[in-house]
């Protein structure tokens, strides 16, 4: 009881000021295989955040150990899954921390072989103090293995490649296809540049074009050109105005093409309303270019080098923990996710099954400051008892409106989990 007693105080603090560590990985849904000697590094390069204030508490924890600031600094190796666990064959990444704390990584030179027949694959980010203390292993999503960028018109009935509408998409340009040239679309300090480090995720929406801008809906479907989209980026959510999306065929933008946009389709986008204003950079600036007509064929108009986009799906995972409670010196990982919650009974017998990936049986599920009886299934699924509300005080029983509390996951040695998931009481 006293060990309970002491670990419920703790949830208590870390709830009142979540000392949180997060990994962020963002990475490209395809990559694109090289063959022979080539190497086809990833673009956009997969990228590591670290932020939260938990990382700083840390820092301090490793400087009262006597071990000074070198102790400190995270260096992290970057591979593919089973390639063996060679850090020969991993990338190693150092992190700087950029102006908003952030600590930020990336891993330019990862490319994948002729030699691996796999169709997809995932990232493997291992993290470490430089005092060699092992943080953890954090996966990325799956990428899909492609030759080369689809030329055939894109059929919906094979939709693995189209883009849709309110997913993440990066976009780069790369003058006269040099590699050394690539700049990305990207956010800083409020503005878009195009960025030769650093690249951004942008949801990219389907707009309804019977609408004027201040009221613009959303619609679902894959984005097909012609179509009036939105780019606004997923860290700021600063979008671009209302642009047309355009096929680029050999400088050209293709005024009449009416088909799904595909994984690493080359277009451009066109400013709605506008007299051929076109999206564009010029060394770091986004700029709008004024295209030319094509007297002999109305369906064209004639881009620079600065306006012609590659498209690319991206994907983010988040992995949160905190290491508040305790002075932990084994691994983070396996960092559960918790993707779906699914109630079942009620009253005295109310069940709740957290589905989600990397679960393991040195989890209990917590309902705010409460510890649930829990049970472990597999990797993909807990269950647990729903605690009765007044476990959460006597005076919560007559209260008269719902109440939500966080919910979280918490190791045997006190590391906590925390989620985006709660959960409601609502008064019978």
């Amino acid at each position: 009881p006293y060990q309970t007693n002491l670990l419920r105080d703790g949830v208590r603090r870390y709830l009142q000021l979540p000392a949180d560590q997060t990994v962020l990985i963002l990475h490209a849904k395809v990559a694109q295989k090289s063959y022979g000697n080539e190497k086809r590094f990833f673009c956009p390069p997969p990228c590591v955040y670290l932020c939260g204030p938990g990382w700083k508490l840390k820092q301090e924890q490793i400087k009262a150990r006597d071990l000074g600031e070198t102790g400190f600094q995270v260096c992290g190796y970057m591979g593919l899954d089973s390639m063996g666990s060679s850090l020969m064959e991993t990338q190693k990444l150092s992190f700087e921390e950029q102006p908003d704390a952030k600590g930020f990584g990336c891993a330019k030179a990862l490319y994948i072989s002729d030699t691996d027949k796999r169709k997809h694959f995932r990232l493997v980010l291992k993290l470490f103090f430089s005092n060699g203390q092992e943080i953890g292993t954090f996966h990325s999503k799956l990428i899909k293995v492609i030759s080369k960028p689809s030329q055939k018109k894109q059929s919906l009935k094979n939709t693995d490649l189209c883009i849709s509408s309110g997913s993440k998409v990066s976009l780069f340009n790369r003058l006269r296809s040099q590699t050394v040239s690539t700049r990305y679309l990207s956010v800083e300090g409020g503005a878009f540049i195009a960025s030769a480090r650093q690249w951004a995720a942008f949801t990219l929406h389907l707009a309804d074009e019977r609408c004027s801008r201040s009221e613009f809906p959303l619609r679902e479907g894959y984005i097909r050109y012609g179509s009036v989209v939105q780019l606004v980026c997923t860290a700021t959510g600063i979008a671009l105005p209302p642009l047309i999306i355009r096929k680029v065929t050999k400088q050209y933008a293709m005024l009449d093409v009416d088909e799904p946009i595909s994984q690493l389709h080359k277009c451009a986008f066109q400013f709605q309303g506008s007299d051929r204003m076109y999206l564009c950079l010029s060394t770091e600036k986004v700029i709008q270019f004024q295209a030319s007509p094509c007297p002999k064929e109305a369906n064209r108009e004639l881009l620079n080098d600065g306006s012609c986009w590659t498209i690319i799906g991206t994907e983010t995972v988040e992995y949160t923990f905190s290491e508040s409670l305790a002075c932990i010196c084994e691994p983070v990982s396996p960092v559960p996710l918790i993707t779906a919650l699914q109630l079942t009974g009620g009253g005295d017998v109310a069940m709740l099954e957290v589905q989600g990936e990397y679960f393991h049986t040195h989890l209990k599920v917590w309902f705010g400051d409460v510890e649930a009886e829990t049970m472990y299934r597999s990797s993909k699924s807990l269950m647990c008892v729903v605690p009765d509300i007044s476990a959460f005080g006597s005076d919560w029983r007559w209260l008269r409106y719902p109440i939500t509390v966080p919910l979280l996951l918490i190791r045997d040695d006190g590391l906590i989990y925390s989620s985006s998931f709660t959960f409601t009481y609502t008064p019978e």
